[in-house]
């Protein structure tokens, strides 16, 4: 597995226990607590424990610092990028630990104070409750670095209302914490002076009754009206742009509608759009795309596939140049292989959408008894 720098005596997860309570803290504030392979075990071990623990009622999740968490260490892939299949294992178990966020049987409850992107919104998005703040920012800005929406949001993006999770996926645009409420993204909009009474409350109430849970949060929460000028106030345009058959399309017409008069909105989105990798953007609109047809279970796996054919490079290297660009040499000047639209085949494409060997798929639990069993170390990998 790829190597990820340690800081001694500094746990990457803080797990607690408080009676029926269990308050899980995501604990790397400098790194804007992304998640590595230590964070993924981590998580992992403490939600299959609790969730098999009669005790555990209410889990709440939490991030330290500004941020809840700014997605997957990006430096953990690069640095990973000439060593075979360096980090399949920790993508094979973050993606097999989605699928127990989204099904788990305890109440959960995140409270998003500030930057939830990518991965990191995994941990947001599919708890029965996501409380976010005025500082709350969700994007996916997957695509604009070679790589694509993974971690469930091929499902959860093709699920969004109108063609609203194609805008997201390959614009990578962000919302805020009133717009996520309004998108249903998360649940309840509450400011962040008063999230900290609120984490005291929840624990207080020792409870995982979901009546109970809820209403303790609407004691803190308030009904937004979106800002006149958000991006959910644009959703024709959007519908309109974004339904499009090919990506090429989509921009075609997003540059139509930016010439029209009061739509200076676009002008920044589309100018991304252009800088981003022309196969990172193929791949995910298709996989979006395909999602809207997809299971929760498929998708993952689908997504299991995407990333590891698009880390084994093997119609681009796009997502190291991506990376580079803007982590490790942060000249924002990424040059893509293939560098247009165009270049980038249909025919190419189809290679990452390629199922795998059986053996050699996500393995995700389909019987309710066993939905812990699929492990990566009972995979063909680790044999």
């Amino acid at each position: 597995m790829a190597k990820e720098v340690v800081v001694p005596d500094e746990p990457f997860v803080i797990g607690e226990e408080l009676d029926h309570v269990r308050l899980i803290t995501l604990n790397r504030p400098r790194h804007l607590n992304i998640i590595s392979s230590k964070v993924v075990s981590l998580l992992a071990e403490y939600l299959e424990k609790w969730e098999k623990d009669e005790q555990a009622a209410l889990i709440l999740i939490k991030g330290a610092g500004r941020a809840f968490s700014a997605g997957g260490d990006l430096k953990m892939f690069y640095d990973g990028r000439k060593s075979k299949d360096s980090c399949l294992e920790v993508v094979y178990r973050m993606y097999w630990l989605c699928y127990h966020i989204h099904t788990y049987k305890k109440t959960q409850v995140a409270l998003v104070q500030g930057i939830s992107m990518g991965g990191g919104a995994s941990l947001m998005v599919p708890m029965k409750f996501s409380v976010v703040t005025e500082k709350t920012v969700f994007a996916t800005p997957e695509a604009s670095i070679g790589f694509h929406v993974d971690c469930g949001f091929s499902y959860v993006l093709s699920h969004l209302p109108g063609h609203l999770g194609e805008f997201l996926a390959l614009t990578g645009a962000r919302l805020n914490g009133k717009e996520l409420v309004a998108a249903g993204l998360a649940t309840h909009f509450v400011p962040l002076e008063k999230l900290p009474e609120l984490e005291k409350r929840l624990i207080s109430l020792n409870s995982g009754d979901e009546k109970a849970v809820k209403s303790t949060i609407e004691e803190f929460s308030l009904n937004m009206q979106l800002d006149e000028d958000s991006v959910l106030n644009k959703k024709p345009i959007i519908d309109e742009c974004f339904s499009k058959g090919t990506v090429a399309d989509i921009i075609k017409s997003f540059e139509a509608e930016a010439s029209k008069e009061g739509n200076g909105w676009i002008g920044p989105l589309l100018k991304g759009l252009k800088r981003s990798s022309p196969t990172g953007l193929k791949i995910t609109l298709r996989s979006i795309r395909e999602g809207r047809k997809q299971t929760l279970p498929e998708c993952l796996k689908k997504e299991f596939r995407l990333t590891m054919n698009i880390l084994r490079t093997s119609i681009s290297a796009d997502v190291y140049e991506g990376i580079r660009a803007l982590t490790i040499d942060k000249d924002n000047a990424p040059k893509w292989d293939p560098p247009v639209l165009d270049q980038v085949g249909d025919e190419k494409v189809d290679l990452v959408f390629q199922p795998f060997q059986e053996d050699l798929e996500l393995k995700i639990p389909e019987q309710e008894q066993c939905r812990w069993d699929g492990k990566y170390e009972n995979s063909a990998y680790a044999n």
